[in-house]
């Protein structure tokens, strides 16, 4: 059962999950372009940062695949088909952006050449509003059919699936930067005493290393269209 008392998926943190996506990719096509060129060094920090950012984003969208397009088709066709179709192709873009990325991420830190790091951030730039689209989507159509079709056993299914995917080494990283703007509360309960100052203190530690500050802009300050990350030039020139 959810927090909520009801039977069903509770998919309140899904949103705050969406919010540090939104805020992560959208720093990525600046941060890449910030690296001087042929400063491998460099690029080797801002590349493994890209590639723990990709392989969260890739689990996340494996679980529901997995799991919650399957249920919703079959307990509600009529009312979320299309949209399980749309969404579905969105991951698949995201999926080929997703390799794109990791192809040119090979080549820029062999040599971190200015060539490569506009390639790979323009690519990186098209990741982040395909990404955008498909979160936008997920909230205003996905969200509220799952909480009157999908039970919270099942919901907390997917999301146990997809937190054991990702290496525990990175645990704590991984909840500070989602607890940077959603507040330990978006923690579950039995791990918020031990993540509250641990997960904190370990992604900002990680973003002095990448941003070269321990606090990096929020998801108001950065976005598709914002000049901070150039991300709708990158949509327009494709």
């Amino acid at each position: 059962m959810s927090e909520t008392g009801s039977p069903y998926a509770d998919t309140s943190h899904m949103p705050k999950v969406h919010t540090m996506f939104r805020r992560e990719f959208a720093l990525l096509p600046g941060l890449v372009r910030s690296v001087g060129g042929k400063d491998e060094e460099r690029a080797e920090v801002v590349a493994g940062h890209i590639r723990l950012l990709c392989l969260v984003l890739h689990h996340h969208h494996s679980g529901e695949d997995a799991l919650l397009w399957p249920l919703l088709l079959a307990r509600a066709p009529r009312e979320v088909e299309p949209v399980v179709h749309l969404a579905a192709g969105h991951h698949q873009a995201i999926d080929e952006l997703l390799a794109k990325v990791d192809l040119l991420l090979g080549s820029w830190t062999s040599g971190a050449a200015s060539e490569d790091g506009e390639a790979l951030a323009g690519a990186l730039g098209r990741l982040a509003v395909t990404a955008y689209e498909h979160m936008d989507l997920e909230e205003r159509l996905v969200l509220p059919v799952a909480e009157r079709h999908i039970f919270a056993s099942e919901w907390d299914t997917m999301v146990a699936t997809e937190a054991a995917s990702i290496p525990p080494e990175v645990g704590p990283v991984l909840a500070g930067m989602l607890m940077y703007e959603a507040g330990p509360d978006v923690v579950p309960p039995s791990m918020r005493a031990a993540l509250a100052e641990l997960a904190p203190r370990a992604y900002a530690a990680h973003c002095e290393r990448v941003h070269g500050t321990p606090t990096p802009p929020r998801s108001t300050e950065v976005g598709v269209g914002t000049p901070y990350v150039g991300v709708i030039a990158d949509r327009d020139s494709n």
